[in-house]
């Protein structure tokens, strides 16, 4: 099993940045791919950005130049700076890993929220 440890969501006007952080411990060995997904009441989880153990990332088109997914695999921990926040970013944010893909274990999320 694997236990992931959101941390660094809060309130942030428009235009602000702030950035998450999730610690992974447990059977990390396995773990490849880990990542951020997204979800607002009423719609689907989302995929907002993913990363390789080699550093590979995958961005969601919505997102892309505007936040950016790093990993210190030192630290078993990922993290999602998030710059130029909109309102439309606010959402609860779940971190995820997994051997092929970040969706095998999850998180207990993170809530944003970005004011106008």
């Amino acid at each position: 099993q694997v236990q992931l440890v959101e941390s660094g969501g809060g309130l942030v006007q428009a235009g602000g940045s702030l950035r998450l952080s999730c610690a992974a411990s447990g059977s990390i060995g396995s773990i490849n791919a880990m990542g951020w997904y997204r979800q607002v009441p009423g719609k689907q989880r989302e995929l907002v950005a993913a990363i390789t153990r080699r550093g590979s990332t995958n961005y969601a088109g919505s997102v892309k130049g505007r936040f950016t997914i790093s990993r210190d695999n030192a630290k078993n921990t990922v993290y999602l700076q998030m710059n130029s926040l909109k309102p439309e970013d606010t959402a609860v944010y779940y971190c995820a890993a997994g051997r092929f893909s970040a969706g095998d274990y999850w998180g207990q999320g993170t809530q944003v929220t970005v004011s106008s």
